[in-house]
């Protein structure tokens, strides 16, 4: 037997909650599919410190979340760049506290029957199937709109694609994120002179040539929760923990100490009391970090669910393995040491996964192919949208895609060195968020709305992925999707006029 509602939304990432509370606020009987036991995605996740861009931008549930983080702490809007996770996952709950809203955790999306171009019903692996009018897909891998049969893309794409200058991959520039000159890549070889089996934490495909594209995806990881508190939880040696596999690292850290170099322990995990309570998001900086490089996250999006817990697991060791290397190789310089051992894991947050976070950190993985595709010149260039839904600001900002190797012509031969790849900072302007970026192609699907894996090229996207445009396009879409239903209209037909008056009630920004 099935389990109905008026809106299903899959994903109680922040954008599904947003999504949920929307469509229930606007009358609709709503239906909030989670896959795994928590909401609010990584706004809940690990993800403290809140990248936002212009302020100016935050309305709606982006602004009412910034204000409930105040209320909760007692503090002016803005004092915080964001709460701690347990108290973000509370605000969340707090807003699914509604009568028109169902909660159903555990619950991964294996398929989707369509008739019509309409979804009709979504099923689970264990035999539960879930029907509805309207779909919202707020995950963060696109996996709905995927079963959907809803055209999509992922990674990088040729510069031609779009015209864009940012597209493709990158020249290899130096940089904070990018690994220094003369660190050999070759286990046996640290001179980097005779090539031989490569070093962990490598990605040997070739590289593409620049402004080609090659489907990278930027890095994924996880970011810790950390403390100085008495009460913390130390770092600890895991079972299976691999020294070899550190052995870039301790290049790395030999390399600098020739060139009289040694870094701060902040510098390599962003250690600032920047959540209440002294709390840190720890952050993937520099060139050797929390991110896992070795094209993990190129295969993730397309990968069946045995894999990608596979690779799930592969960035949650990365993150217990190099919080140990840190704080406990004799190779590490003894600053580094010290400074690390003072933090920890903090006992009052993620208690049901080990004090780790229990969101794996997915920047970027499917993106629709919907009835419009924002790129960089929509951001750079920020022309007007006349179906605008929500405002952007956040710089585009391509994380690390790769760390790979080639051979440099040095004399009298030449040498194999580490080069980290990918990396891209441009600033932008305000830019408006149409709403035909949220739905697929008329001639896809009638009734499914996209707010997390909007269609985008790979650059555009950069900007757009930040947990608040999500949980503004959460709200845009469930309200949308409220409308469609009410009206009995594809989602692509729902009054646009409407749907930004009832936005603009709610305080979202839809012009500066």
């Amino acid at each position: 037997m099935s389990t109905t509602a008026e809106v299903v939304v899959y994903a109680a990432t922040s954008a599904g909650v947003c999504a949920a509370v929307a469509a229930a606020d606007a009358g609709a009987d709503v239906l909030l599919l989670e896959p795994g036991r928590h909401v609010g995605g990584m706004t809940s996740g690990g993800l403290g410190y809140t990248d936002v861009g212009d302020v100016r931008v935050l309305g709606g549930p982006a602004a009412r979340f910034r204000r409930d983080v105040a209320e909760h702490y007692g503090v002016p809007v803005g004092r915080y760049a964001g709460p701690e996770p347990r108290v973000a996952e509370a605000i969340f709950g707090r807003w699914l506290e509604h009568p028109r809203i169902r909660l159903v955790t555990d619950t991964a999306v294996r398929s989707a029957r369509l008739r019509d171009g309409r979804i009709v019903e979504v099923g689970t692996g264990d035999g539960r199937t879930f029907t509805g009018g309207v779909f919202v897909d707020a995950s963060y891998e696109g996996d709905l709109l995927a079963l959907a049969g809803v055209p999509y893309a992922v990674g990088r794409e040729d510069r031609a694609s779009y015209g864009e200058r940012w597209a493709g991959r990158q020249e290899l520039l130096p940089g904070r994120h990018t690994m220094p000159p003369f660190v050999s890549p070759f286990r046996d070889d640290p001179a980097g002179q005779r090539e031989g089996p490569v070093l962990p934490q490598l990605r040997t495909g070739p590289l593409a040539p620049v402004g080609t594209g090659d489907g990278g995806v930027m890095a994924y990881g996880y970011r810790v929760c950390l403390t100085t508190d008495a009460d913390r939880i130390p770092f600890s040696r895991r079972d299976g923990y691999d020294e070899a596999h550190w052995e870039l690292g301790r290049r790395l850290f030999h390399h600098w100490r020739r060139q009289g170099f040694e870094p701060a322990a902040g510098a390599l995990l962003g250690l600032e009391p920047n959540l209440p309570n002294g709390k840190c998001d720890g952050n993937s900086l520099g060139p050797f970090s929390l991110n896992v490089l070795d094209g993990s996250a190129w295969e993730y999006p397309d990968a069946d669910p045995v894999r990608r817990e596979e690779l799930r697991l592969r960035h949650l060791h990365h993150t217990q393995d190099l919080l140990w290397f840190l704080s406990h190789d004799p190779d590490v310089p003894a600053g580094v040491r010290r400074e690390l051992r003072r933090w920890g894991l903090p006992a009052d947050e993620f208690p049901d996964t080990g004090h780790l976070p229990h969101q794996l950190y997915v920047r970027e993985a499917r993106r629709m192919r919907g009835e419009y595709v924002l790129t960089e010149h929509d951001l750079l260039g920020a022309p007007p949208q006349h179906d605008v839904v929500a405002l952007g600001s956040y710089h585009l900002d391509v994380r690390e895609v790769q760390r790979t190797w080639r051979w440099v012509p040095e004399h009298p031969r030449p040498v194999a060195m580490v080069f980290t790849e990918g990396y891209l900072s441009v600033p932008v302007p305000p830019y408006p968020i149409p709403y035909r970026a949220l739905v697929p192609r008329y001639a896809d699907c009638l009734n499914l709305l996209v707010p997390v894996c909007v269609s985008a090229s790979h650059v555009a996207f950069s900007s757009i992925r930040m947990e608040v445009q999500y949980q503004m396009l959460g709200h845009a879409a469930g309200l949308a999707a409220a409308l469609a239903l009410r009206d009995g209209r594809p989602v692509q037909s729902v009054d646009i006029g409407l749907l930004q008056r009832h936005l603009r009630d709610a305080g979202q920004v839809l012009g500066l």
